[in-house]
């Protein structure tokens, strides 16, 4: 790719710092969004739930990245804490898109977070961007968060819903929880780990991203998801594994609903959703296994 300017919200998260760091590496010129006055060069003012995006900052944007949204696990769900689990996908994504598309000279591409959410509960069936939205909160969500690029869409612009799965990485996310409790073996499966989880290596991730913005073909949904996604149970013991430690905590499914409330359903569900259009436009992974993705976390010393 050439030299581009591109712009991110969201670029202190988990995934938004390793994008940011790996496209800074190669001497690309990333802007970044933040929520309060811009007190750097490369810092963009926006306010996402009032819908204000200082727009003389994307001017020149090859590419616009929105990573941004509140944690899903990191709070019970409440009626108030799913609003914002809502609202700062929606609002923030309809802001960006709205503001590129009233750009005179508008970027290449937005390419827009979204989650393997989006299918619901698939059972052992796997699903790939072709497959309807399931039912439930999350299913919902994801649906609103991608509709909310309407906008960009309507202006030419090339959008992307970037459909991430697991993240595996011990710096940060649902994944980063689970490290030290694996080694401190206290590790385990959850409910009777039956269930799929579709995982992705932080540094695939990041590598899908950047492809992504490099492949005009690109477009509308992509899962960001390792090709082959394994039920619960087998990543539990490539877990144990990789940290030399017994896992034998098993947690019932009726003990995660006591703790977790109504996102324990989403915490049991099984999402089996493979990279098809990832795959078919050429993109190689690196760590496609969860033994090699899990190596690769534990050596991430970045």
């Amino acid at each position: 790719m050439d030299f581009m300017r591109i712009a991110i919200s969201g670029s202190t998260g988990l995934i938004g710092t390793a994008l940011v760091r790996s496209l800074r590496s190669d001497g690309h010129e990333v802007v970044r969004l933040v929520r309060r006055p811009a007190r750097a060069g490369d810092e963009v003012r926006w306010d996402p739930k009032r819908q204000h995006v200082d727009t003389a900052g994307l001017v020149g944007c090859e590419a616009v990245v929105n990573l941004a949204g509140a944690g899903v696990g990191d709070h019970r769900w409440t009626a108030a804490y799913r609003k914002e689990i809502r609202d700062s996908r929606v609002l923030g994504t309809a802001a960006l898109a709205e503001a590129v598309a009233g750009l005179d000279t508008p970027p290449q591409v937005l390419l827009c977070g979204s989650a393997v959410g989006f299918y619901g509960d698939t059972g052992d069936r796997a699903v790939d961007e072709s497959a309807p939205p399931g039912d439930g909160f999350l299913p919902k969500v994801c649906v609103e968060w991608e509709e909310a690029a309407a906008a960009a869409e309507e202006a030419g612009i090339r959008t992307v819903h970037a459909r991430t799965g697991l993240v595996v990485s011990r710096r940060g996310g649902a994944w980063g929880r689970m490290f030290p409790l694996f080694k401190a073996g206290l590790g385990g499966r959850l409910g009777d780990g039956r269930q799929y989880w579709s995982f992705i290596a932080l540094h695939d991730e990041v590598a899908a991203l950047r492809h992504i913005i490099d492949t005009p073909s690109l477009t509308g949904p992509v899962n960001l998801t390792a090709p082959d996604p394994l039920p619960n149970r087998e990543i539990t013991a490539a877990m144990a594994r990789a940290v030399r430690r017994p896992a034998v905590f098993a947690v019932p499914a009726f003990a995660l609903r006591i703790a977790l409330g109504d996102m324990a359903d989403d915490v049991l569900a099984s999402q089996r959703a493979v990279p098809t259009k990832l795959l078919e436009s050429g993109f190689s992974f690196a760590f496609p296994g969860i033994d090699a993705a899990i190596a690769a976390a534990l050596a991430d010393s970045a």
